[in-house]
This record gives structure tokens, sequence and C-alpha cells, in this order.
């Protein structure tokens, strides 16, 4: 296959949108994005690396060109984001693949690897977090909201839906953000604004709290079975600071870890830096 190609295709009911490069033979990279994008985050490394990987990356539900019928009352948690995508993984026949995790596709892909550990060829985490340590002061004002979910403190984060948020994550710790296209941060607000949509934000922004519990599960899954990983992460990250990455090497001693002097959609302005790592990371581990 030349070139990206764009599918749907139903899962359980779900209507999943992925974008899809590479031959079909060739070993598998699953690219797993987070909030408040979609699969288009990742359309310049999917050229990258299509020369080498069949390169898959579907929008997540509640996220991007993904359909979820409303008379399927889907209940917007990462348990079930997880299960829907395990499913699509099914549908498409997928047996083997690394998995790139970013944001929440990291809590999603880290499901995956608990339910089928013998599929993952290797895991490499852009800004996508497994480690208490690795939440910056970002998460305060969520943490309130797990703690007590009162209405207030569900209308204080808000601020997280709109436009001026979506587009500080493309921007904060980017040293040239004037070179980030506008139409990132802009098609992303365009499909958080669709009706209904910010409430399942809020809803997924108090369900994050089911991650971190299951962070010593993620633990024991990496001490039990080494999984090569390599963690590229925008150091400027306020979001999922630098610690994360850095602890990873306490469970995975081999893991790789890189840092790159940018933000969360780090991808952006570092894209030829972070596909050199992550080709040359595949290729060394003869995936």
């Amino acid at each position: 296959m030349s070139g990206t190609h764009v599918h749907t295709i139903n899962v359980n009911g779900v209507e999943i949108f992925y974008r899809e490069a590479g031959k079909a033979n060739a070993p598998v990279v699953l690219l797993l994005h987070g909030f408040p994008s979609s699969s288009f985050q990742y359309r310049n490394l999917i050229t990258k690396l299509e020369g080498k990987y069949r390169v898959i990356a579907p929008d997540l539900p509640g996220f991007g060109f993904t359909k979820v019928p409303g008379a399927l009352k889907y209940q917007y948690t990462f348990d079930n984001i997880a299960k829907t995508i395990e499913a699509f993984v099914d549908v498409l026949n997928l047996k083997k693949y690394a998995l790139y995790i970013f944001d929440y596709g990291a809590p999603t892909g880290l499901r995956l690897a608990l339910s089928r550990p013998s599929a993952i060829t290797a895991i490499i985490s852009q800004n996508g977090n497994a480690f208490e340590v690795g939440l910056g002061e970002f998460w305060n004002g969520i943490r309130k909201y797990w703690n007590d979910p009162t209405p207030d403190n569900r209308k204080s984060l808000v601020w997280l839906t709109k436009f001026e948020a979506t587009k500080f994550q493309y921007e904060a710790g980017e040293a040239h953000p004037e070179t980030i296209p506008p139409e990132t941060y802009h098609l992303d607000q365009a499909l958080m604004d669709r009706p209904g949509n910010a409430d399942i934000q809020l809803d997924l922004q108090l369900n994050y709290q089911t991650n971190v519990a299951l962070y010593p599960a993620f633990h024991d899954y990496f001490r039990n079975y080494q999984p090569p990983l390599l963690a590229i992460w925008g150091a400027n990250d306020d979001i999922f600071v630098p610690a994360g990455a850095e602890a990873f090497k306490t469970v995975l001693p081999n893991a790789q870890i890189h840092f790159v002097d940018g933000g969360h959609f780090a991808l952006e302005n570092h894209l030829d830096e972070i596909s050199g790592h992550i080709i040359s990371f595949l290729e060394n581990i003869g995936v």
C-alpha cells in the first residue's frame, strides 16, 4: 500500500475511522493518539514509517472521525475504549504489533498489553505516562475532581475543552510555536465542539483516575515481560513531565530514554528527530 489510506470499519457498532499505510505483510506499528487529538496527529509520522512498516492509526471513540451511535449508549471509560480498540485489532486480524502510545493512548495501549502481552513486539512511549511521578502540576485541578466529583469541580475543568487550552497543549514548551500548523489545534477543537462531546471529555477526565489505579499492574507487566521500550519525550511537557520517562528504567532496565527540546505534541516540531530514534530502535531490536 503506497501512501496513507483512510478507512472506516464497524467494531461492535462503533464506526472506527483509521489511517493505514505500508505493505500488508510488513511488521505492524499501532499508533494510539491522545487528548484532544486524533489520528491526524500522526499524519507525518506515518509517512516516515510506511517504508518499513504497516502503520495503523485509529481514532479512539469520542475523538476524530470515529462515530459512536447514540443508540449504543456507549460508556466513555478507558476500560471501554481499550476494549473497543482490542476488538478493532481483532477485526483487522493483527496478531503482533509495536505500540506507539501518547497521552490517552498510553492507558489504552497498556490495557491491550495486559490483555495480550504476547502480541506486543515493542513499545514507543512519546509522552505516554505510566507513573505517578510523571503527572505534573497540570493535574492538580483534575485530582481535586477525582477526590470530590461535584458539579462545581466538574465545571472548573470546562476550560480544558476550549480552544485556548487546545492551542496551549500544542505550543507550550516549544521554542518556535509559530511553525506549528494551525490546522492541528483548529481541527481538534472543531471535532471537540460537536454536540455532547465536551461532556464526554469531562467524563474521561474523571475516569482517568482508573488509569492511575492500574499503574501497579502496568509495572508488573513491564517487570514480568520486559518488552523493548523507547521513551521519547518532549522535555518541556508540563502535563506528563520528564520524570515519567525516566521512571521506565525502574521496571525496564534496558529501556531507552531520549528527550527532545519540545512540549506535549512534540511530533509537530521534532518529527525527524523522533522518527529517527523510532526507526533505529525498531531496527536494533529486530522489528
